[in-house]
């Protein structure tokens, strides 16, 4: 096990943007060719790239969500072998951080590295670490790289992103304040008569889920995660007790959904009752692969993917990846 670790620093993330000089003066010093600060995406591809040749193993990444899936996907593209990936540890400083709320390393600043250190001098970066398998966006038909994350969808969740992204939340509030706002402000429109029906007649979505033929309709909603746990214990989906973890967890809701204020109560607290679960309208499970075609716009950890011109995502279960718990 190599006694080394590199940095990946992302200097515009919310938390980053006022960060401690002590605590980066620590990384340069302690880190030296390791710490990389890329200002594009070209340099952190080229960045990661330079560490597979070295082959370093474990891959500090300080952002939010946007940040961990851009390097995994600068990871996934990399000469890195798919059997023998980087252990990843997650300091999380964005404006989305719900990987971390999963498979976050735990501590953040100079401690972190300090422990990180230690770690890697005992050759102990293998022990408490928690597998995932991220989700690999791609465009069938379409020479375009793959993209990684952990949870994304469409229908109302990419509206309620539009409504995240004005500038007047997305500048002048912190990211726990900025998803109150929105989820109010998403609440207030599905129940104000004149607005609800542009959300509840939902998004005309075809989906194939695994080998299954695509069954089209139009979605109030549409889920899916590779995570294991949200924050605030919410947690919209469920499958059978006899189905095992297939890697993707989903949730899809029909246009229209019958009892959709008491349905979203119930999911917002993680609670998914009988009545719920029995409802066609309403369904959830774990899959390998989901095969979308829509012409709305796909969000995967708060950025937004254009479906592209053949109006097409396929969406599987990427690599096991090991994130690195203190």
């Amino acid at each position: 096990m190599s006694d080394r670790f590199a940095l990946i620093h992302n200097s515009r993330s919310r938390r980053n943007i006022e960060a401690d000089r002590r605590y980066l003066e620590c990384a340069r010093s302690m880190l030296g060719p390791m710490f990389f600060s890329p200002t594009s995406q070209e340099e952190l591809y080229e960045a990661v790239e330079s560490l597979a040749r070295q082959q370093v193993e474990c891959l500090v990444v300080d952002g939010g969500d946007g940040t961990v899936g851009n390097v995994l996907s600068a990871v996934y593209a990399s000469s890195y072998p798919k059997d023998k990936l980087p252990v990843i540890a997650v300091l999380p400083s964005g404006n989305t951080n719900l990987i971390a709320a999963d498979v976050g390393f735990g501590l953040r600043g100079a401690e972190a590295l300090h422990c990180l250190q230690n770690r890697c001098r005992s050759g102990d970066l293998q022990s408490g670490v928690k597998k995932r398998q991220p989700l690999v966006v791609s465009w069938p038909g379409l020479n375009r790289a793959p993209v990684l994350g952990f949870f994304g969808g469409l229908g109302a969740f990419t509206r309620g992103i539009e409504i995240a992204h004005q500038p007047a939340i997305l500048k002048n509030y912190a990211h726990d304040t900025a998803v109150l706002i929105t989820l109010a402000e998403t609440l207030r429109q599905i129940i104000t008569p004149r607005l609800r029906q542009k959300w509840v007649e939902g998004t005309p979505v075809a989906l194939a889920l695994d080998e299954a033929a695509p069954v089209e309709r139009s979605r109030f909603l549409f889920l899916c995660t590779a995570l294991h746990r949200l924050p605030y214990g919410v947690w919209p989906f469920w499958r059978e007790s006899a189905q095992k973890d297939e890697g993707i967890s989903y949730l899809d809701v029909a246009a229209h959904p019958p009892k959709l204020l008491r349905a979203l109560w119930n999911l917002l607290r993680g609670r998914t009752p009988a009545w719920l679960r029995d409802n066609p309208a309403y369904t959830s499970a774990s899959v390998r692969r989901i095969l979308l075609k829509t012409k709305q716009s796909f969000v995967l950890d708060g950025e937004i993917l254009e479906t592209g011109p053949e109006h097409s995502l396929e969406l599987s279960a990427g690599p096991v990846i090991s994130f690195l718990q203190a």
